[in-house]
């Protein structure tokens, strides 16, 4: 009896993110500002491919921060901090998703205007993330040679709503006897046509491509910038 409630609660929940996710979207556009919302299962190793890439990325002058989030300690956030990026921690104390007045607050006191990607490690979970906006300018959905090829026809929703898929742990698919052909057809018949990078932070592999599309998708809302501003 109390669903339709729950439901309308939902709704209305949604629907505030969603209009908050929209003003910031508004605001990071008006910048040129690159934010790129991560989204995987834990231990896929986000936090290491993204404190490797915040390091490669500053050292070639492009300026970067990123907010962390996870349930409880700032163990994430620390180890992103070590790359000496500005970096923030949101602690969601049980909440399995980060929401976009979460991260809105804790950018407060940063000067936007500054940087020129924003990075947004979310909490990991497959399925939650997925229904909540952050305002972000692509969404990467990272997968684990760990975690078998199955993963995008069981959570579909994650896979569907991204612009990035990620293939982390590549040095690891021979002993996991990971299928790549196999991992790659499950996530272009969840999303066709969707660009899909292999990389190895162990190794390097594949880091170099991923850098090169996060600063050409960055160059692209900045041209983008400069068309609505003339």
């Amino acid at each position: 009896m109390n669903q339709p409630r729950i439901l309308q609660v939902r709704t209305k929940i949604l629907k505030a993110n969603d209009e908050t996710a929209r003003a910031m979207r508004q605001r990071f556009e008006s910048l040129g500002l690159l934010v790129v919302n991560m989204v995987s299962s834990p231990g896929t190793g986000k936090t290491a491919l993204l404190r490797e890439t915040l390091i490669r990325l500053s050292h070639r002058g492009v300026k970067v921060a990123a907010v962390v989030g996870d349930l409880e300690t700032d163990n994430d956030a620390r180890r992103l901090a070590t790359s000496g990026a500005p970096v923030r921690q949101i602690l969601t104390h049980g909440l399995c998703h980060l929401e976009a007045a979460m991260v809105d607050e804790h950018l407060k006191g940063w000067d936007l205007a500054e940087l020129q990607i924003l990075f947004i490690e979310n909490v990991g979970n497959l399925v939650c993330p997925t229904s909540w906006d952050l305002g972000e300018s692509v969404r990467v959905a990272l997968l684990s040679v760990t975690e078998g090829e199955d993963k995008p026809l069981k959570y579909p929703g994650l896979f569907n709503t991204a612009d990035l898929a990620v293939i982390t742990k590549i040095d690891l698919a021979g002993p996991c006897e990971f299928d790549g052909d196999c991992a790659r057809a499950n996530i272009e018949s969840v999303r066709p046509g969707m660009p899909i990078l292999e990389v190895s932070v162990k190794t390097g592999a594949g880091i170099d491509a991923w850098i090169d599309d996060l600063l050409e998708r960055r160059s692209s809302a900045h041209r983008q910038t400069l068309t609505d501003c003339g």
